[in-house]
């Protein structure tokens, strides 16, 4: 079947293409990264392009470049950062980040990632989503290897993961000196534990700065002020 294109307030994505369809993860890690004062963006597997458009959104100064490995998300990515009001700042290129690392004309403000996130596990044959989400194309070792290159000394590296992968990937970063000095714990509700961790990197320890978000209330739908606070600018309906 066919998946329908999202609408946003201010554009569209079309996702038929692409496994990994718009989802909570990407909104939260698109309206959460921290933008400010940064000239160049760089978002890693941008999968349809939605947080590259997003950042596009909420920065209006800055260049925005993407990767994307897989060539139908990359030409759909392309095709919705077309139609975006603001493509001219916005260009996704079809390599791996692997390959990008020596390719990148200067490094970047802010980098940006919703990353594979299975470290185990069998592949389903019949469910693209499984093997996009497995970390068979994207070892979290490249994934930072990658960031550490392309980062500006100053820079920031941004990542949404599910709990138990967030608290790995942050004892892996620190390998790379890559430290976690702002972090987000997602609820779906007040009395759930924590689902996703959203992080920030910087190649200089600081103080962690912890935070919490809880999306909904009781009932359907009933999202949290801070949700919408956070998220209220994108979505067409909240």
């Amino acid at each position: 079947m066919n998946a329908k294109p999202f609408y946003f307030k201010q554009f569209v994505i079309q996702q038929e293409r692409c496994a990994m369809k718009v989802g909570t993860d990407g909104v939260l890690l698109g309206a959460w990264a921290d933008v400010s004062n940064a000239q160049r963006i760089l978002d890693i597997g941008t999968g349809n392009g939605l947080i590259a458009i997003m950042l596009g959104q909420r920065n209006a100064e800055a260049q925005i470049d993407a990767v994307e490995i897989e060539a139908e998300a990359c030409t759909e990515a392309r095709e919705n950062m077309q139609n975006a009001p603001w493509a001219e700042r916005l260009r996704v290129l079809h390599v791996s980040v692997q390959d990008y690392v020596g390719q990148a004309p200067e490094p970047y403000d802010l980098i940006v990632s919703n990353p594979p996130f299975f470290s185990g596990g069998t592949f389903s044959d019949q469910q693209d989503r499984a093997s996009v989400r497995h970390t068979v194309k994207l070892p979290h070792g490249d994934l930072l290897a990658a960031v550490r290159a392309l980062l500006q000394e100053q820079g920031r590296f941004c990542v949404i993961l599910p709990v138990i992968e967030g608290l790995r990937f942050q004892e892996m970063a620190t390998r790379y000196n890559l430290y976690c000095n702002k972090i987000m714990e997602v609820r779906p509700k007040d009395d759930k534990p924590a689902e996703r961790l959203l992080m920030q990197f910087e190649k200089t320890q600081k103080p962690l700065v912890e935070e919490m978000l809880i999306l909904q209330k009781e009932g359907k739908n009933n999202w949290t002020e801070d949700y919408i606070a956070l998220t209220g600018d994108f979505y067409l309906y909240m």
